[in-house]
């Protein structure tokens, strides 16, 4: 049976008819495997691959060779779910030139539909010009972690007039310029809401609210595996961290006690 690709256009689809859009991060060809064989609409190579991947403390430091080897990774796995891969920092901020060509080899290089740039109203002819040459682009506003030191933190972002002001204003923009959807993160709920029902394009909601016409997590959050904090809009459906723990530490007493292998395990 043909399966049917999820794409730009299915997004747009997805809310004009109230269908929710299910999204969630993945690194490896074997998790995104899983993920798009239930049915996930969109896989996001997220650069918070640095933190829960790499363990550093931002996801300044990922580079654009290390984000196309995750993407591939995942494009590989996948025939049915939108594939879209985060842009790291600097790899799209210092001119139009350098970031059509870094976008065009997620497509290119690593396999991906589209790809997610981080910014507002300041990166709107930035993302405008990728879209001219054919890359779809996710825009990302509200809480965006490549500005975490300039915002201060990690807080949540619309709280002030001056902060809504902005918002809605550059989420009007970038659907302007061509953007198929807009991660809000890190927003008042009813500020989330509000821009979710003033653009045609979806909007995908991490840690911002009900009103999102998607939402978005990362996978080793959801799963209990990134154990360092649990961000308040996250939803543990797992433990893993504590059964891989419990697993290997089973396996490491029963080799030092000589009760692995087995006769049964042996040749």
């Amino acid at each position: 049976m043909d399966i049917e690709k999820v794409t730009v256009r299915s997004f747009a689809k997805m809310k004009e008819k109230g269908e929710k859009i299910a999204v969630l991060t993945a690194y490896d060809f074997f998790t995104a495997r899983i993920l798009d064989q239930i049915g996930m609409d969109a896989i996001l190579v997220g650069d918070s691959v640095n933190m829960v991947f790499y363990g550093s403390p931002t996801t300044l430091s990922i580079n654009m060779d290390q984000m196309i080897y995750h993407t591939k990774a995942v494009s590989s796995a996948v025939k049915r779910a939108l594939v879209i891969a985060d842009m790291p920092f600097l790899s799209y901020q210092t001119n139009t030139s350098d970031a059509i060509l870094n976008a065009g080899r997620f497509l290119k290089e690593g396999g991906a539909q589209a790809v997610k740039i981080e910014g507002g109203r300041e990166m709107a002819e930035t993302v405008k010009k990728i879209i001219e040459v054919g890359i779809p682009v996710m825009g990302h506003i509200g809480l965006t972690p490549q500005s975490i030191h300039k915002l201060g933190g990690y807080a949540v972002r619309g709280k002030t007039e001056e902060d809504r002001k902005y918002l809605m204003e550059s989420a009007k923009i970038l659907e302007g310029v061509g953007c198929f959807s807009l991660l809000l993160e890190s927003v008042p709920k009813e500020l989330a809401e509000t821009i979710s029902k003033s653009l045609k394009i979806p909007t995908i909601g991490i840690g911002a609210g009900t009103g999102c016409d998607g939402q978005v997590l990362v996978i080793n959050d959801i799963l209990g595996l990134f154990e360092d904090f649990k961000p308040k809009f996250v939803r543990r459906y797992a433990e893993l961290g504590k059964e891989i723990r419990k697993a290997c530490l089973n396996y490491l007493n029963d080799v030092k006690s000589g009760r692995f292998p087995s006769e049964e395990e042996s040749y």
